[in-house]
């Protein structure tokens, strides 16, 4: 079980960075890369912000006390 924590902690962690850089690039905060179609998108920022959501909740799950059980946090 522990395994599956860190599993899901890793990925929570890459889809809040991927969620913002995304949020960030739809804005047109992030010109980088300078020729990506994902510049001044509000789709895309839309996206993004789904996506860096799910992952603060996969963070919630890999993180929080299971029935009570203290000492299982990462």
């Amino acid at each position: 079980m522990l395994f599956l924590r860190i599993l899901a902690f890793i990925i929570g962690l890459l889809a809040v960075a991927l969620g913002a850089l995304w949020v960030g690039q739809g804005t047109g905060l992030i010109l980088w890369p300078a020729n990506s179609f994902m510049i001044d998108d509000r789709g895309w920022a839309v996206r993004g912000a789904v996506m860096a959501s799910v992952g603060v909740i996969l963070l919630w799950l890999a993180c929080r006390n299971n029935n009570g059980r203290s000492g299982n946090r990462l």
